[in-house]
Order: C-alpha cells, then sequence, then structure tokens
C-alpha cells in the first residue's frame, strides 16, 4: 500500500500528460524547480534537497502532526466536500435517497448544542448492559453485542479472502484489544515511549473513566484493571514485523480445534449471537493470543472485565461525544501520541468521519464533477506502460531462472488494474441516518458496514469490490485478488493543470510512486509468495527464492542503520515490502521514462535535465515534514518508512540517480555498489 504520512484527496486538475510536445514552464511555474533548497547538497540529503525549499516556507499548522503538498490538496476536497453537504443539507431530499443520508449526518455531527445536551445519554443502554453482567457468559453476550456497533474488545473478527483459496471467503480472528498504538508501548524503555505509557495509565484511562461517569476512587481502581488487562494481551501480541508473515499468520482450525484452544468460549454459540453463520472453520493469526484471552477470562475477576468493556465503550465514541470527552481523548491520541497542538475545526472533523463512513456515496458525486472517463482512460494506459516495462525487466534478470521468470511473467500479465472509480457502487439503502444523534448514527453506520462484512460468509468473491473511495489519497495491491487499485485522488499535483506538467515529472510521481510501486508489492517479500491466482502459494524455485532473500536481506540491512530521533531506528523487517516496492517503483517509472521523447532529447527546463526531473518528481510525492511524536509514532506501528528515507533509501541504490546528480565516493547518498539492492 502506498500510504504517505499526509491524506491528500483530488481536487486539482489531473497530472498525467499525453501531449506530444514537453511543457516548458518558468521558475515560478515548475512544481520542481520552486521547492528546491539551492543550499542543500543533493549527495548528503537529497530529500532536503528536493523539498527544503518548500519545507522551509511551510511550517506544520497547529491542528496537524504532519504537514505537506498532501495538506492543500485535502483543504480544497474539504471544500468541495463541505458545499455537497451544505447543499444537501438545505435540499429536501427524499428519505432514503443519498442527500438525505449526507445532509443529515452532517447535521447532526455539526449540532454541537444537541451533542453537548445528550453527553453520555446514547451510551446508556450500553452502560445498561455492562452493569447487568453477572459472568463470563454474560461479558461475551455483551461483547457480541457491542461488536455489531463498532466497540473494539479482544475478539476482532474480520471476513475477507482465504489466503490460500482466493475464491472463498474466510472468517479470520485477528489480535486486538489494547488501547495504546501497538504492544511495543506497552514495554518499550525509551524515554518517549515510556512518558506516553505512564500518561495513559496514570491520567487518560483514569480520566477517560471518570468523564464515563464513575467516582475519582473507581475511576483509578478501574483504570488500573484496565491496563493489567490490556498489558497481559500485549505479552501475546506479536510484533509489527512478525505480524508480516502470510504463513505464521495463517492457522486454519475447524471450530472444535477452537474450542479446545479457548475452553471458556463455545464459539458456535458466540458466533451465533454475532449473526455469523455458515461457518464451519476460522483462520485465526496468533493462537497464542487467543490462548491467553482463555487465561485472562478465567483469572480476571467479572468487576474488571466490566472496567475494561467501560473504557472500550467510551474510547471507540469518545470523538463523537461531548467536549469533555472529546477533548481529553484528543489531548492524549492526538497530542501526547501524535504533538497535534489544537483540534481541526468541527466541521473538518465531521467531513473526516462522514467521509469514512459513507465515502462511496460522497465517492460518486466527485468523480462526476473532478475524474471524467478520459482522464480514467489516460492512467490505464500509463499502467499498461509499467507493466510492459516490467515484463522486460523480468526477462532480463540476471539472478532467476527461467521456470520462475515464466511463473512471474503470468502473475504479472494476471494483475488487475482499478483505476480511478469502482464500475459498480456499494448499496447503502439499508443504512438509517437521522438529525436525532450523531452518535447513533455513528452506531448504525458501523452496523451496516459489519452487516455487510459478515455476509460475505458463504458467497462468491466479489472481485469488482473496492475497499478505497475516489476520492482517497492512497493506493493499494491486493494479493489475494492479484490486482492493483488506484484511487482517482492518487494523482494529483496541488494548483497544476494536466498540460503544464512534464512527462519527467509524471513517470516519478505517478509512475514509480504509484503505479510501479503497487505493482511490485506484488513481487515483494510478502506478494512474491501468492501466485498469479492469488493464493498463498510457493511458486518460486529453492535457488531463486534463496537469490530474493539474499537481496530482501541487504535491503532490511540498510534500514535498520537509518537512526531517527536519537536512538530510534528503522524497523527493516517490518518495512521491508514497502522499501522494496519504493525500489521497484523507481526503476520501473525510470525505465519507462527513458521511452519518452522528453527522455531522448534531453532538454533541460530550467537547467534541470530529464533525469534529474524524473527523480525531483518522484521526491515530491513525499515533500512535507512531521513532529517528533507522529515520528516516534510511525517507526513503532508503521509498515512505511519516514518520508525522507522513502526517498534518499532507495536513490542510494541505483547508478542512474548517481549520475544524475553527479553522487560520488565519498558523498553521504553513495553507497559501494557491491551493497546496493538490486531486486527488480
Amino acid at each position: 500500500m502506498k500510504l504517505k504520512y499526509f491524506v491528500l484527496a483530488a481536487g486539482f486538475a489531473l497530472l498525467f500528460s499525453a501531449c506530444s510536445q514537453t511543457p516548458n514552464p518558468g521558475p515560478d511555474q515548475d512544481v520542481v524547480f520552486q521547492n528546491l533548497d539551492s543550499t542543500a547538497n543533493p549527495g548528503k540529503d537529497f530529500f532536503m534537497y528536493a523539498n527544503g525549499g518548500w519545507i522551509k516556507k511551510n511550517p506544520i499548522p497547529a491542528a496537524y502532526s504532519s504537514w505537506g503538498i498532501g495538506n492543500l490538496v485535502t483543504e480544497e476536497i474539504r471544500n468541495q466536500l463541505k458545499k455537497i453537504n451544505e447543499d444537501a443539507l438545505n435540499e429536501q431530499a427524499e428519505k432514503g435517497s443519498s442527500s438525505q443520508k449526507i445532509g443529515d449526518f452532517y447535521a447532526s455531527g455539526m449540532d454541537s448544542v444537541k451533542i453537548e445536551k445528550q453527553g453520555l445519554l446514547p451510551l446508556k443502554p450500553a452502560f445498561d448492559q455492562i452493569e447487568q453482567i453477572k459472568d463470563v457468559a454474560g461479558l461475551l453476550q455483551v461483547i457480541s453485542a457491542f461488536q455489531k456497533m463498532g466497540v473494539s474488545s479482544f475478539i476482532n473478527p474480520g471476513v475477507y479472502q482465504d489466503a490460500k483459496n482466493s475464491e472463498q471467503m474466510a472468517l479470520h480472528l485477528w489480535q486486538g484489544g489494547i488501547g495504546l498504538p501497538n504492544r511495543d508501548y506497552y514495554f518499550n524503555t525509551d524515554q518517549k515511549t515510556s512518558t506516553i505509557r505512564k500518561d495513559y495509565a496514570e491520567v487518560h484511562l483514569p480520566s477517560m473513566l471518570k468523564l464515563s461517569g464513575l467516582t475519582e476512587p473507581d475511576a483509578k481502581n478501574a483504570a488500573k484493571a484496565v491496563y493489567e488487562i490490556e498489558k497481559m494481551l500485549a505479552t501475546k501480541s506479536r510484533k509489527l514485523e512478525d505480524l508480516r508473515d502470510p504463513y505464521a499468520n495463517y492457522n486454519k482450525m475447524a471450530i472444535g480445534e477452537l474450542d479446545a484452544l479457548t475452553p471458556t468460549i463455545k464459539w458456535s454459540t458466540l458466533f451465533a449471537k454475532m449473526g455469523i453463520k455458515k461457518v464451519d472453520s476460522v483462520i485465526v493469526g496468533q493462537p497464542e493470543f487467543y490462548k491467553e484471552v482463555d487465561v485472562l477470562l478465567n483469572s480476571r475477576p467479572i468487576s474488571d472485565w466490566k472496567a475494561y468493556l467501560r473504557w472500550n465503550l467510551v474510547n471507540s465514541f469518545a470523538s463523537y461525544l461531548n467536549k469533555a470527552i472529546d477533548d481529553e481523548n484528543f489531548r492524549f491520541y492526538g497530542k501526547v501520541i501524535s504533538g497535534k497542538k489544537e483540534q481541526l475545526p468541527r466541521w473538518k472533523r465531521v467531513l473526516d468521519t462522514e467521509n469514512g463512513l459513507m465515502g462511496e456515496v460522497l465517492g460518486q458525486l466527485f468523480v462526476k464533477e473532478y475524474f471524467p472517463e478520459k482522464t480514467k482512460k489516460r492512467y490505464e494506459k500509463l499502467v499498461e506502460a509499467i507493466r510492459e516495462t516490467y515484463s522486460e525487466r523480468i526477462k532480463n534478470l540476471d539472478w532467476m531462472s527461467e521456470p520462475t521468470k515464466k511463473k512471474a511473467l503470468a502473475k504479472l500479465n494476471s494483475i488487475t488494474p482499478k483505476v480511478g472509480y469502482p464500475d459498480k457502487w456499494k448499496d447503502f439503502s439499508s443504512l438509517e441516518i437521522s438529525r436525532d444523534s450523531y452518535v447513533g448514527n455513528i452506531m448504525r453506520a458501523n452496523q451496516f458496514w459489519y452487516n455487510y462484512q459478515i455476509n460475505k460468509l458463504g458467497k462468491p468473491v466479489d472481485r469488482t469490490e473496492w475497499d478505497m473511495t475516489p476520492q482517497t489519497y492512497n493506493a493499494y495491491y491486493n494479493p489475494s485478488n492479484n490486482e492493483i487499485v488506484l484511487p482517482a485522488a492518487i494523482f494529483t499535483i496541488p494548483g497544476m493543470r494536466d498540460e503544464e506538467v512534464d512527462d519527467a515529472v509524471v513517470y516519478g510521481y505517478a509512475g514509480a510512486s504509484t503505479i510501479g510501486h503497487e505493482i511490485t508489492h506484488g513481487f515483494d517479500d510478502q506478494g512474491r509468495q501468492y501466485d498469479a491466482d492469488g493464493n498463498l502459494k510457493n511458486w518460486w524455485t529453492k535457488s531463486d527464492e534463496e537469490k530474493f532473500n539474499q537481496r530482501a536481506e541487504l535491503m532490511v540491512k540498510q534500514f535498520n542503520d537509518f537512526v531517527v530521533l536519537d536512538s530510534l531506528h528503522v524497523n527493516g523487517k517490518a518495512t521491508l515490502g514497502e522499501n522494496i516496492a519504493d525500489l521497484g517503483g523507481i526503476v520501473l517509472g525510470y525505465e519507462a521514462f527513458k521511452k519518452t521523447e522528453q527522455f531522448k532529447s534531453g532538454k533541460k527546463i530550467n537547467g534541470l535535465t530529464p533525469q534529474q526531473r524524473y527523480f525531483l518528481g518522484y521526491a515530491l510525492g513525499w515533500l512535507g515534514s512531521q513532529r517528533n511524536e507522529r515520528l516516534a509514532n510511525q517507526i513503532l506501528t508503521d509498515v512505511h518508512s519516514p518520508a525522507n528515507l522513502r526517498v534518499n533509501g532507495p536513490f542510494a541504490n541505483l547508478t542512474e540517480f548517481y549520475e544524475a546528480f553527479g553522487i560520488k565516493q565519498g558523498d553521504v547518498m553513495w553507497r559501494p555498489e557491491n551493497v546496493r539492492v538490486k531486486i527488480w
């Protein structure tokens, strides 16, 4: 997945240019030239050379943990979505229509007076359920009810394709149930993490539990119980890098085997209460986690579990409740964890929530205005240009045998590209939205999505489905479908018209950073383990697998050696897939760019050669900066490397980059040829 540490959405003119003539913008209109920091040395820190001019002029605003080119686009799209919502507010829309749902959701979220007046009232039925719990059976009954309305707990189900049978939807159980970002926050001893952990246990948990209606002494006791349960769950939660092993996290069990793993839980009974039918087996990601759940169910008193559920209930809806709860939630997760100084305005938060819950409703209106069919076809052509280049690369690999090459090419040719927006939209007709309660709308939307996922069991796999909305600035590769999904918003530069952007920037920013990156995910350390049909199946010869792993380990070492924030190192193993995809995307984009007239002409624009503009175009995709708190969180929880290292890291492996900018031995960016990573 191409995740950026800032969120983009489309709204500006789209970027791919099919013009036969190369644009020749002046310095003031040249997006890559404008961002340069002429005082920086490209051989020392290319990221700052490419983007430092912009970063110096654009400090991070108080409401954000990071700030970059994407935020500018985000502001534009929010304004457009705001207009859509305000138009819907004033429309006498038919009940059940998209306009009615959009308008009423927005109205309920913006009515802060009603939200304040209602206080905890929307949660009262759920609080009553918690208070009635008397034993483990009652506890599991409430957990099953809470799952449906979006309250997290130690039971974390999901429905998606069986990794070893991509034609079948399967029920999965994954680890979960903790309130800190991941298990390492409970155990790491560095000062930053220790400070966060202390705040969570001694300030945030008791504060939130008190705001939920407990007395101060009861809130402190409840907070202690919650933290102890979460820490025990964390002890049996796998590390970030271990969650990336598809075989280790595939443990298919018959219901009877699952019952034997956790004797306290009768899963058939529990699944029935959760509305889960037509299931005789479950794929358990981390069996040791659920074994620990069983131990805790028998060792912790019911009063502790009631406190745990109370916390999870309030935490799940904190952002949508009264100001006191919302403020404390933001203080910890926004300020302490992410380094933000203040909240976004309410209208932006409501729009973001609506976009997350009803994104395709908005997306249908969005693409009509901002992503016409002719633009979609242009990107489809660019995808095929990158695919053709990848095919040539595979055929010419000097380390892969012919049998494996044949299967790699078959997989490459089988990749389905989805560009712009779905051909078939999701049906939201069963989702009820009103102006009565903001939290009520969110609960019903959560219930809608829960039912949507559960209802996939026993039905054919829908390979036309999208898991992102068109207005999402992101993209992904789905190994089970062997597909790349490229939402409309992913190919944008703020303020630039199509004809204003030269091919060099296009191939770096779009061809490499997005299309080539996602296609390469089909052949990274995880994706390569799936065959052309999307099944977890080894199609490599033993020798080729060993050669791939040797090259991958070299990349792991490269990124392990990067240090950020004094003592924190990048996790080379956890970020390996994204790092391979970055390098692969850059190579593919460059090789495809070499076929263009601009590359062949060698003509400079504002003193920059086509080769230089290509690498600057790629770096443009990662322009921005982030706060130290956000960076520390990313190192512990994210499989993506920090943005500057997604530029400097892969570039240091490319001879073409060295030639373009005169990188020589002795420069920080220079690596000896024998330690440069060459995979695809």
